[in-house]
């Protein structure tokens, strides 16, 4: 391409930047980072196909200055970690409701996989779940305990080796999106899959709502990190997949950088789970007003959070920008 055609497809784009760069205007920082690798984009491709030009000695300041702006000059709030989890993770999230839908739909439709299976194949639960567990259980159904396996280990015990096993299957959700988001989803079937066989042993035995809700105390929030962290995943795999204008290897990085956004934001998450688990599972004759306080708050905790405020918190920021 000629230079003159170059900087003509070009200068909107690089005018919008330079608006954006103004110390008086207000920007996402989400889209100035994609204008920022659009504009490395455009030099590296200046550098290879126009050297010593004035459109690389143009587009090399627009660059540094591009760098000042977004890396050395950036000031940190005292208040940073609330304001990620108050005002900038939903806004940034707001952007990945399709992928986090994906990871609903994939997990319910492995649940119901599960469920049926466990349901005409009296060998599918041992085949998910071993032989031991399967058996162990049973006898703790027949005991008149369904869920006596979470009374029997330390409190402070229970909940540090649970929140590193939610953090290892939640690394794995996002890990495997380098296998592309197949390999997510790989995971959170396998997950899913789990759960409709462990759910319908219990609804086999006759104690389904003695168990499910005790398991649900955790179980909310430890089912809902596979999700995240499988919409994390699959972010990260899109972006492999689906460079779009990209390049693939920026596009690559800028879903990884997205999907570590998103697993920052389960940390909590991790800690509740654990925390619910080793601590307050145990008690499973609690009162059942009690119970259902804490499954249905919890649930609805996670439906707020990652579904309804970042719309919320998307559509405040467009009313403050078109003010």
């Amino acid at each position: 391409m000629r230079e003159a055609a170059f900087v003509k497809q070009n200068k909107e784009k690089w005018i919008a930047f330079e608006r954006a760069l103004d110390a008086n205007v207000k920007i996402n920082p989400d889209h100035l980072s994609d204008l920022y690798i659009h504009l490395t984009n455009d030099l590296s491709y200046a550098q290879t196909y126009y050297e010593n030009s004035n459109t690389l000695k143009y587009l090399n300041s627009l660059a540094s200055q591009a760098h000042q702006k977004i890396y050395v000059n950036k000031k940190e709030s005292k208040n940073s970690i609330v304001e990620f989890f108050k005002t900038d993770f939903p806004l940034f999230f707001s952007g990945y409701q399709k992928e986090f839908l994906y990871a609903i739909l994939a997990f319910f439709v492995a649940i119901f996989i599960g469920t049926i299976s466990t349901l005409y194949d009296d060998s599918f639960v041992r085949l998910i779940l071993g032989d031991y567990y399967v058996n162990m259980t049973l006898e703790n159904i027949a005991n008149g305990n369904p869920t006596a396996i979470y009374q029997d280990s330390g409190q402070g015990g229970m909940f540090l080796g649970i929140t590193i096993n939610n953090i290892r299957v939640g690394m794995m959700c996002f890990a495997f999106g380098l296998l592309t988001s197949i390999g997510s989803l790989y995971i959170i079937f396998n997950n899913g899959i789990m759960v409709g066989a462990f759910f319908t042993m219990f609804y086999r035995e006759g104690v389904t709502i003695e168990a499910w809700r005790v398991i649900m105390l955790h179980g909310t929030v430890e089912l809902s990190i596979i999700v995240v962290c499988g919409a994390a995943g699959i972010i990260l795999g899109n972006g492999i997949l689906f460079p779009g204008t990209y390049q693939r290897k920026y596009s690559f990085i800028k879903s990884a950088k997205a999907g570590l956004k998103v697993m920052v934001s389960t940390i909590p998450l991790f800690i509740l789970a654990g925390f619910i688990e080793g601590f307050i599972t145990r008690y499973a004759f609690m009162p059942a007003l009690l119970n259902w306080i804490i499954v249905l708050g919890s649930a609805a905790l996670i439906i707020w959070y990652y579904g309804i405020y970042p719309r919320i918190v998307k559509k405040r920021h467009e009313q403050l920008y078109r003010a």
